[in-house]
């Protein structure tokens, strides 16, 4: 049984890529509250590997109001629901142009669980092949460069890069790598 639970819900806001909703909800006290939830669609994060350089994305990211550089991410159009790893495909091609010999599941994120109920699956893409980006439209200002490792881990520490994703992702490469037989 859920600690808290759901006693009513209405939708807030609604467009192409989320739903808002605030539920009325029953503590296991048994006193009220409201909870506000972001709903949107599962998304794939895709770590481009080629050998000791790494595939980074940047592009001007709206409600912070700065570029940002970022693994390659997103989800379906129209909050489809679409296999993870087809999704990691699609993301991989649509923002850097790259087609991936091996993708390897590395695990789940939950983006802000607090007040999201959206997740992410990562994956290593390796033996790329390059190819030109089908960006979307809403991607038309979006960049993409090859880093060394150094850079990456250079960049996270100086700031540069602060999407949480991107930096839990590269957590999860870590550990994969160092768990690898």
């Amino acid at each position: 049984m859920d600690p808290i639970q759901r006693v009513a819900s209405r939708e807030v806001y609604r467009n192409n890529w989320m739903t808002v909703r605030e539920d009325e909800i029953r503590r296991p006290d048994g006193s009220p509250g409201i909870y506000g939830v972001i709903d949107k669609p599962a998304y794939a994060l895709v770590i481009p590997q080629d050998g000791d350089r790494f595939q980074l994305v940047e592009q001007f990211r709206y409600p912070v109001g700065e570029r940002r550089w970022e693994f390659p991410q997103g989800t379906a159009p129209d909050r489809a629901e679409v296999p993870a790893a087809e999704l990691a495909a699609r993301e991989l091609r649509e923002e850097t142009g790259l087609r991936a010999g091996s993708m390897v599941s590395l695990g789940k994120l939950d983006v802000a669980p607090g007040m999201s109920s959206q997740r992410g699956w990562v994956f290593l893409a390796t033996d790329v092949t390059e190819g030109e980006p089908e960006r979307e439209h809403e991607e038309q200002d979006m960049r993409s460069a090859w880093f060394s490792r150094a850079d990456v881990e250079k960049m996270i520490l100086a700031g540069e890069i602060t999407d949480a994703q991107t930096i839990a992702a590269w957590a999860q490469l870590m550990l994969y790598e160092r768990l690898q037989p």
